[in-house]
C-alpha cells in the first residue's frame, strides 16, 4: 500500500494544484518512482490511498497502463490517517502475505527485500524502518530492536508499554512499514485513527513489533520544498544516482 492522501501543507504553493505524489524528482513523480521500486521487489498488487486532487492521481495511474500489474485507488473522502487508510483496504491483504506500508514522499536506498526476510524471520506483526535521526516524535527500541513504546516530545509524553532488554534508544521513524495481515485481528478502532496506536495496543500484548535499522542507506523525505531541492540538486551533481532510488 501506498500512502498518498494527504495534502502536502509544507509544500505549498505547489501543492495547491498539484498533489504531492505527483510532484517530480529528476522529472519522474514521486508516485511512479515508488511504485516501480515495489514492482522491482516482485510487487504485483498495489493499492493507493487518495484524497487532496485524488482525480490527478487516478489519471497518472490509469493513463500509465498501471505500470502492467494491478493498482486500485481507494479514496478517502475525509483523511483516514495511515490507521485508519489501512483498515479501510483491510480486505486487500486476504491472501496471509505479509506487505509494504509506504509513504509516497519517502525516497531511499534501503533495502526492502532484506527488510522484508527479516521480518518474516522474526515473525513480527510489523517491521518499521528507523534511523538516529533527530526529530520531535520516537520509538523506544530496546538492545534486540524491539520497539517498546514511544515518544511524543512536543506533547510531552512518553507511553513505554513494555520493558525493555538490555539499554534502549529513541530511533525516527523512516515511513516504511512490513506488515503482517494479522494486524487486522488487533484493529478496534474505527475512522481516523494513528497506526502509532495499534502498535502501542499489540506491543503491550507483548507482540513483536520491531525495528529494523537504516542509518547506512541514504533517505530522504520530500515533505519540505528544503527536501525536494536538496534532492534534486544531488541528483544533478551525481551524488545520488536515481536507479538506486527505484530498483
Amino acid at each position: 500500500m501506498i500512502l498518498a492522501a494527504g495534502y502536502g501543507t509544507r509544500l505549498k504553493p505547489i501543492t495547491d494544484k498539484k498533489p504531492k505524489a505527483l510532484l517530480q524528482i529528476n522529472k519522474i513523480p514521486l508516485l511512479q518512482i515508488i511504485i516501480q521500486k515495489l514492482i522491482a521487489l516482485g510487487v504485483n498488487e498495489i493499492i493507493i490511498n487518495t484524497h487532496h486532487l485524488s482525480d490527478q492521481v487516478e489519471n497518472f495511474v490509469r493513463k500509465n497502463d498501471r505500470f502492467g500489474v494491478s493498482i486500485e485507488i481507494s479514496y478517502e473522502p475525509e483523511i483516514l490517517g495511515t490507521g485508519g487508510g489501512l483498515n479501510k483496504v483491510s480486505y486487500f491483504f486476504d491472501d496471509g502475505k505479509p506487505f509494504f506500508l509506504h509513504n509516497v514522499d519517502i525516497l531511499s536506498t534501503i533495502n526492502l527485500k532484506q527488510m522484508y526476510l527479516h521480518h518474516i524471520e522474526n515473525k513480527a506483526i510489523a517491521t518499521l524502518a528507523l534511523q538516529k535521526r533527530e526529530t520531535s516524535r520516537y520509538f523506544i527500541v530496546d538492545s534486540q530492536n524491539y520497539i517498546c513504546g514511544h515518544e511524543d516530545q512536543d506533547k510531552h509524553r512518553t507511553r513505554l508499554k513494555r520493558n525493555p532488554k538490555g539499554p534502549s534508544r529513541l530511533m525516527a521513524f523512516c515511513g516504511i512499514h512490513v506488515i503482517s495481515p494479522k494486524i487486522f485481528n488487533y484493529i478496534e478502532e474505527s475512522g481516523r485513527f494513528s497506526i502509532v496506536d495499534v502498535y502501542l495496543k499489540i506491543i503491550e500484548k507483548n507482540l513483536p513489533i520491531i525495528g529494523y535499522p537504516v542509518d547506512k542507506f541514504y533517505w530522504i523525505d520530500i515533505g519540505k520544498l528544503d527536501s525536494l531541492h536538496q534532492i534534486n540538486k544531488q541528483i544533478r551533481e551525481g551524488n545520488i544516482n536515481m536507479k538506486s532510488l527505484i530498483e
